[in-house]
């Protein structure tokens, strides 16, 4: 057995094509496009990355999307005083403060500042009353990468109600909220984590296999049910030729990325498991695409909503 590669690259550009036009009907009817406050404090390379990735897709949606830099020096306080004014700006119906946060502001620093946003604009979905939402199933900004997650199974035809899934991490950003995410679509959900007992047998028993939890190519065939759908969420970079050699084949294109770059993006599912998975998500090209594609879509409901709060009920 192949595994079906299951392309979040494809299907990202699909739902930013949707967006675009959702977006110039809200730019039509409202005179300015919806706006996205993005936040970065420090120099986090990964960051700077992802940040990069995120205005380049809302300028391609027709959103504004204005970076606030700090520095790595910043206070907490400073971050916070970004925060209250962004939620103040007319122009701004989202905000996403970019983790992580320099090590500076201290162990809370990003609840913190998560729970300063404006829950109407908090289009990460990190807001306790947003986290709320979610767990009573009426969640308008749900966190984007598990709602990627969500999209892409639809979309490729794999059911949901009634399978049995298996999250492996138990993270606010991903695990907590993935496992809501599809018990409201009616799966079975176990949620795991680095004390459950007997893993791998555990994760055997999934149809639908979600990894989140960090690790390089954790996930190994005994894992996985055979035609299981596997959704591979983490991303790590390899750094040790020896890493790279004992992951990966000889002659995968990995090693040929390793020797031009020095180094190499591998999920927590490991490479040998798309000879036993029904369906599988590349890493890179698999989730990561349409955690920004949701990023986008957040934000225009949340531009949606406020213009309809502002305009009050119809008479």
């Amino acid at each position: 057995m192949s595994a079906r590669i299951l392309n979040g690259t494809l299907l990202a550009q699909q739902i930013r094509g949707e967006l675009a036009a959702a977006v110039m009907d809200f730019h039509q009817r409202h005179g300015r496009p919806p706006g996205l406050g993005i936040v970065l404090a420090g120099e986090d390379p990964a960051s700077e990355i992802y940040v990069r990735g995120k205005l380049k897709a809302a300028a391609e949606a027709g959103m504004r999307a204005d970076l606030e830099r700090l520095p790595a020096s910043a206070s907490l306080r400073e971050v916070l005083a970004v925060v209250d004014r962004l939620n103040r700006s007319p122009l701004h119906d989202g905000i996403l403060v970019q983790s992580p946060l320099p090590a500076g502001m201290g162990a809370t620093a990003e609840q913190q500042v998560f729970d300063a946003i404006d829950p109407a604009k908090d289009v990460d979905g990190f807001h306790p009353v947003n986290v709320g939402r979610l767990v009573q199933n009426r969640a308008t900004l749900a966190p984007c990468t598990p709602s990627g997650v969500i999209e892409l199974l639809d979309r490729s035809g794999i059911e949901i109600a009634g399978a049995r899934a298996v999250v492996i991490g138990r993270s606010e950003i991903v695990g907590k909220p993935m496992a809501l995410l599809l018990l409201n679509r009616h799966a079975t959900v176990t949620v795991c984590h680095s004390r459950t007992k007997e893993l791998a047998d555990v994760a055997a028993t999934a149809d639908i296999l979600v990894a989140a939890v960090g690790r390089p190519a954790m996930v190994r065939l005994g894992f996985v049910k055979p035609g299981a759908t596997v959704i591979d969420v983490g991303v790590n970079r390899l750094t040790d030729a020896a890493d790279v050699a004992r992951i990966f084949p000889p002659g995968a294109p990995q090693h040929a990325t390793f020797a031009r770059r020095g180094s190499v993006l591998v999920g927590d599912v490991h490479p040998e498991v798309a000879d036993v998975a029904g369906a599988l998500t590349p890493v890179p090209g698999g989730v990561g695409p349409l955690t920004i594609a949701m990023l986008m879509r957040n934000t225009l409901h949340a531009a949606q909503a406020r213009m309809a709060r502002a305009q009050g009920p119809a008479a």
